[in-house]
Parts: structure tokens; sequence; C-alpha cells
């Protein structure tokens, strides 16, 4: 798995697949804990599909950087990746937030 990425700071970007099922979301954890940084927002933007494979890997996302005192943020201002993230109630484990720049922010 090869995803965009972008450094501000201390914190990474990165720019999820189009499509994050079974086949991203296995690679999502490794690929992200890989990273130089563990402050990570996911950006949610160009996601046109998330199935239940996706979101458990966002939570394993979360886990894993948490234990090596980090944490993973979302961004998206897509209405149903939002939706998806409410309706499972991921939204009250994961922090969402409306723009890249906030969640980015959030870490300061």
């Amino acid at each position: 798995m090869n995803l965009p990425t972008e450094v501000f700071g201390n914190v990474i970007v990165v720019h999820s697949p189009e499509d994050l099922g079974r086949e991203h979301a296995e690679q999502l954890a490794p690929f992200v804990t890989n990273l130089e940084r563990n402050q990570v927002v996911l950006d949610l933007d160009s996601t046109e599909s998330i199935d239940s494979n996706g979101l458990e890997a966002l939570l394993k996302t979360q886990r894993a950087l948490r234990e090596a005192l980090g944490d993973l943020k979302i961004a998206t201002t897509n209405n149903s990746n939002r939706k998806i993230l409410e309706i499972t109630r991921l939204d009250e484990q994961l922090e969402v937030f409306d723009s890249v720049i906030d969640a980015v922010k959030s870490y300061a």
C-alpha cells in the first residue's frame, strides 16, 4: 500500500484510498504505523466507500498509534462518510474534523 501523505510539523496527513474495503483495510494499520510520525490525520474526503473491514481498520490503526503514544484523527467533508461514522458510533471513539487543517491544529 502506498498512500499520498503530507507532513505538517509533527503530524502526518494520510489521504485514504477511494475504497476502504477489505483489500485496503488489511494494509491500513501497518502502512500508517510504519510512517515516520505517530500523530496521524486520515483524510477520508476521497473515500467513496467504507465497509465493516474499513471501519475496523480505523479502530485497529488508532489502537496501534496510541500504543506508540500517538493518535489517529479523521478529517472529512464527505457527508456519506460522516453518516457512516455516526451510525456506527465511531465518531464517539475517533475524533472527526471538518478539515485537515482543523485536525492537524488539534494536535497542538
